[in-house]
């Protein structure tokens, strides 16, 4: 998710609790935040997602949690996890059991990691870095 990690580098200092919504008409809008906790290896934790609503009801399409790790300056990010409300599938590719044993699904994590790759293709067509540096703009008056 290079996109994602070039908005969060251009951020600069990530707070705890950070939320970015990002607006980019005609797209649906994409929220970046801190989760408050850790992910399977330990690294702070990051949901990228875009919201429907359905009945009034925030629906995730798709929500996919990464850790991100800072190494060299410049921010990785490693997915474990994907959400979609309308289809009603919730996937775990690494987790840790009751004992704190990490379990990893390869397969459905490399799964995950091209849907990631194929998402982060279209947030950078669409504009994303674009939006998200509009938004950080300071509005100035005529």
């Amino acid at each position: 998710m290079r996109t994602v990690a070039l908005i969060l580098m251009e951020a600069g200092i990530l707070p705890p609790g950070f939320h970015f919504h990002i607006e980019n008409p005609p797209w649906m809008a994409l929220d970046i935040e801190d989760i408050e906790t850790r992910g399977p290896f330990g690294f702070r934790a990051v949901s990228v997602a875009h919201y429907g609503r359905q009945n009034g009801d925030p629906m995730r399409d798709p929500e996919m949690l990464f850790e991100m790790e800072l190494r060299g300056g410049i921010y990785r990010l490693s997915p474990w996890y994907w959400r979609n409300d309308y289809l009603g599938i919730e996937q775990h590719s690494r987790y840790r059991d009751d004992e704190g044993n990490l379990l990893v699904l390869a397969c459905l994590h490399r799964r995950l990691e091209q849907f990631a790759g194929l998402w982060d293709n279209s947030l950078r067509s669409q504009g994303f870095v674009e939006a998200f540096r509009r938004s950080r703009k300071p509005n100035l008056p005529n």
